[in-house]
């Protein structure tokens, strides 16, 4: 099911912990709406010791949707979140793989393979926006992200990972900018396609790719 808002960072998880869920994975994903590079999901179950309370006086009260939060913020609470006894797993879908089976399906696939990958199974999942294809129980909260701290903390997660590939692809292939703008059709990106053409980490199935791709009659090929 998918449903609205909460007040409080922990709501959700407080919940369904009354519920009797012990752990309660947040999932989310980042990259959905770029241009080039693979869709990223995470998956992150929060220690125990994060208990019944809110922690307003401990790290994750910083933690919050990665898309309000500057890269350096985001960096340094990746680490805390890493180091702090949460679960994590990291899941990826290449461009060429999101191209073959579409965006909607790649989304929910980066997720589901982000909970498969977790070395604690959950019980319960709290996912951005969506459900997924798997038997565990799940609730989708739209503006998860700023709804629930373990959803917040996995969309940083992938936030973070993301932008390290989108860095690398910077430095192997920098005539695109994609250290700059991570992959997202910003007007410096589109400048880059129309003029180089597509290389091999753009997803061809995106109108502006596609569309770069005809005006340049080829695809790059990988070097």
């Amino acid at each position: 099911m998918t449903v609205g808002t909460q007040p409080n960072p922990l709501s959700w998880e407080r919940q369904v912990w009354k519920g009797g869920y012990r752990q309660v994975a947040g999932v989310d994903e980042v990259g959905r709406g770029a241009l080039a590079g693979p869709l990223v999901a995470a998956a992150v179950i929060l220690p125990p010791s994060i208990g019944d309370a809110w922690p307003a006086d401990s790290g994750w009260a910083a933690i919050r949707d990665s898309k309000t939060i500057p890269h350096e913020t985001r960096v340094r609470l990746a680490g805390w979140i890493a180091e702090s006894g949460a679960v994590i797993s990291i899941a990826e879908v290449s461009c060429l793989e999101l191209d073959a089976i579409g965006l909607a399906a790649a989304n929910r696939c980066a997720m589901e393979r982000a909970v498969l990958g977790l070395r604690i199974d959950p019980d319960m999942l709290l996912i951005d926006a969506l459900t997924i294809d798997l038997d565990t129980s799940q609730i989708g909260i739209i503006d998860g992200d700023a709804q629930s701290l373990s959803i917040a903390a996995a969309s940083i997660i992938a936030k973070v990972h993301r932008d390290r590939i989108m860095a690398e692809l910077d430095r192997s292939d920098p005539a695109y900018g994609f250290g700059r703008h991570k992959g997202y059709g910003v007007p410096a990106h589109l400048a880059a396609l129309a003029k180089h053409g597509p290389c091999p980490h753009h997803r061809q199935s995106f109108a502006p790719v596609k569309q770069a791709a005809l005006h340049h009659g080829h695809c790059k090929t990988i070097h």
